[in-house]
């Protein structure tokens, strides 16, 4: 029996929510190539939005190159995290206004059916497949390291003061460690990539509702920024839909 050949449509939206005065996520994504990025950035004044705009331009930038020969995707995409990570370090080394910055990051590279997620800090990707919404990625920040490590309840974690620590960002040190799960994609399966002002203030079974809802993957992230927005929208919101189909 043949293989499925799998495809992909995706859809974006950003919103800066309903607390904060600007938006420092940034999105791109080249359905052509198979990238797929969301970034948060972090940092006064506007360092926040340069780090993720630069960090979004990078990664887009390698991945949409041509491809050197014996190069696989989940090292290009390696190769690129590198370069996003070097290029948001170098602008704020070079700008005393932007000391300090940095930015999230979470991507999903796809070829055929093989997809990889790749994430640094807490952006999360989701798969949703029969009904089932399960996370991907594993958040690079101090509360989640602690439930893992069963120091802390994952009530605890969702009321601590310091939800918002990251333990690991781009830009920030001249090196950055990220994490990369290798996936099999299936005819109807969604990815979800987001930024955490999506996912403090949706739960799993919110979020699962909305995606699996008859409707265009735009109406989706509609959907989700509106959902999200009236549970407080306490941050930017950020969201990319990614489906495959046979």
């Amino acid at each position: 029996m043949a293989t499925a050949v799998v495809r992909y449509t995706a859809a974006a939206l950003t919103d800066r929510g309903r607390k904060r005065p600007t938006n420092e996520d940034a999105f791109a994504f080249s359905v052509e190539h198979g990238v797929y990025v969301v970034c948060d950035g972090m940092g006064g004044a506007a360092a926040g939005e340069i780090a993720s705009s630069l960090a979004v331009d990078e990664m887009l930038r390698h991945l949409t190159s041509r491809r050197e020969p014996g190069v696989s995707l989940p090292e290009l995409a390696g190769k690129a995290i590198c370069a996003a990570n070097q290029a948001v370090f170098t602008r704020a080394q070079r700008n005393q206004r932007l000391s300090g910055m940095g930015t999230t990051m979470v991507a999903l590279v796809a070829e055929e059916r093989r997809a990889w997620v790749l994430n640094v800090g807490d952006s999360r990707c989701y798969r949703m497949r029969g009904g089932r919404l399960e996370q991907v990625t594993l958040d690079h920040s101090l509360v989640e390291e602690q439930v893992r490590m069963g120091r802390m309840s994952q009530s605890e974690a969702l009321r601590s003061p310091l939800r918002n620590v990251i333990t690991r960002a781009l830009g920030t040190q001249h090196l950055v460690t990220h994490d990369c799960f290798e996936l099999e994609a299936e005819p109807g399966d969604v990815f979800m990539l987001c930024s955490d002002g999506l996912t403090r203030e949706l739960t799993d079974e919110v979020i699962a509702s909305i995606l699996e809802c008859n409707v265009t993957l735009d109406e989706r992230c509609q959907r989700l920024i509106v959902a999200a927005k009236k549970a407080g929208g306490h941050d930017n919101i950020t969201c990319v839909l990614v489906q495959a189909t046979a």
